[in-house]
């Protein structure tokens, strides 16, 4: 007769209900996402005012910006639970699991981005509630419902949407929003077609089972290839744009050289190497780029 052993004895862990749905619920604001977001938020607060203002203002404008973020992307999962369920990244998302029901989940996102502007308006100020909202409009309207399933342009201007938190956190500080801060939206608007193309590359079956215009369905990996190069290079030209205007000093240009050089060398290399593997590391760099360059806007200005 076989003894049990004392593991094999005890009982499987049971999670308790409050955190499953917690859980569940944290995951439609895709919360890997959100912290990219809010990141750029308070290095462009710390960018616009020299240094990190206030502990307060600084809570009160992630605490609005993670709900807008979370507002926008879990509305886009209520729209996009059909395609969720047949792509495998998306999967195990809550909406297709069935964790969350589709109109909890919407109410959800609504609610977020009515709290997200309360919360700014009332404890930041109204440029930067503004700000959020429109950014939550035109995830909704122009990129999740008007240009995801209708056009292979629709990561390079559904962009737009993922840049306005530098522009919300610069307007937290000064309550204005001036060319400087254009440029950091520029720079984020002009990174995300490389870094999400590279994306698409690795998961291009997905993209064709669930019939999404992604350029490398609609027009091919050969042209999306270069079309990664080409941004790489509008990236490169775009970060340049804050030493000419004299907001960064030659710290800023030297580092900025060498991590736009370090992407545009990358983009060479997978226009020539037909395998995954450049694709994959120019997805995984370019998360690193986006960090590093606004982790050295942010140490520039303090010293310079």
């Amino acid at each position: 007769m076989k003894v049990l052993s004392h593991s094999e004895l005890e009982e499987p862990k049971q999670v308790h209900p409050f955190r499953q749905t917690l859980s569940a619920y944290i995951n439609l604001m895709k919360p890997h996402v959100t912290v990219l977001l809010l990141g750029t938020t308070v290095a462009a607060m710390a960018i616009a005012g020299r240094g990190l203002p206030n502990l307060g203002l600084v809570l009160a404008t992630l605490l609005g910006g993670a709900m807008a973020a979370g507002s926008a992307n879990a509305i886009n999962c209520y729209i996009d639970r059909d395609i969720d369920q047949i792509m495998g990244r998306t999967q195990r998302r809550s909406l297709p699991s069935g964790r969350v029901q589709p109109v909890p989940a919407l109410i959800f996102g609504i609610g977020l981005g009515a709290l997200s502007f309360i919360v700014l308006a009332v404890f930041v100020n109204l440029l930067s509630a503004c700000l959020a909202m429109g950014a939550i409009l035109f995830y909704v309207f122009v990129y999740t419902m008007g240009l995801k399933r209708n056009s292979a342009q629709n990561i390079v201007i559904g962009g737009a949407a993922g840049s306005v938190p530098v522009l919300v956190g610069w307007a937290a500080v000064t309550n204005s929003v001036p060319l400087a801060a254009i440029w950091l939206f520029a720079i984020i608007f002009y990174w995300t077609p490389p870094h999400f193309w590279a994306l698409s590359l690795l998961i291009k079956k997905d993209y064709e089972k669930a019939n999404v215009p992604m350029m490398p369905v609609v027009l091919g990996e050969a042209e999306t290839r270069r079309q990664i190069f080409f941004y790489s290079l509008l990236l490169f030209a775009v970060t340049m744009m804050l030493f000419l205007m004299h907001t960064m000093s030659y710290l800023y240009l030297v580092g900025a050289v060498i991590l736009g050089g370090i992407l545009i060398y990358m983009s060479i290399r997978l226009l020539t190497d037909r395998s995954k593997n450049w694709a994959r590391t120019i997805f995984w760099y370019s998360n690193c780029y986006l960090a590093a360059i606004f982790a050295l806007m942010v140490v520039d200005r303090i010293l310079f």
